[in-house]
């Protein structure tokens, strides 16, 4: 019987890539709520693992963030048909009780996903890229920039991890 398109990419292609990422990390988190002012950097601590049988990775990560409790979540996913990764994120500050739906594609060593972000106060959604990369084996590093609706990007957050198993 024939592998399915999932099942090639699990054990060669893009879904092997990414189950690179699955582990326990360590690492810090820096903040900027304007361009180029550093507003906070404290430890992050986070996990992914693959669910629904590898289907997708489940990241879950929590620290503090200018003293307070901060806690989010990824569903990230390759939907293979359309050649996008995919991720779905909830945090416990940024996105109040929103869903953000970011997609994009591959970059070096990682994936790119676009998303945007809205609601009372802000009439025109700003954009937000986040940049996943698994640069060495025991290093992972996600970046995030905002977008202001005339385009301007500039880093929100770095997260810079060390795998601890």
């Amino acid at each position: 019987m024939s592998k399915s398109k999932f099942e090639i990419s699990l054990e060669s292609g893009i879904h092997q890539h990414i189950h690179a990422m699955v582990g326990k990390w360590e690492g810090v988190t820096k903040t900027w709520f304007e361009p180029g002012v550093l507003a906070d950097e404290s430890p992050m601590s986070g996990s992914i693992q693959p669910i629904l049988g590898g289907r997708f990775l489940l990241y879950q990560y929590e620290g503090t963030l200018t003293g307070k409790p901060f806690e989010g979540s990824a569903t990230i996913g390759y939907d293979i048909g359309n050649e996008r990764f995919q991720v779905a994120w909830v945090d416990s500050f940024h996105m109040g009780t929103a869903i953000m739906l970011s997609e994009g594609s591959s970059v070096e060593h990682g994936f790119s996903v676009l998303g945007a972000y809205g609601g009372p106060g802000i009439p025109v959604p700003w954009g937000w890229r986040t940049v996943v990369q698994l640069n060495e084996p025991d290093q992972l590093t996600i970046t995030a920039y905002n977008i202001s609706p005339e385009g301007q990007e500039d880093m929100a957050t770095e997260t810079v991890y060390r795998r601890v198993s």
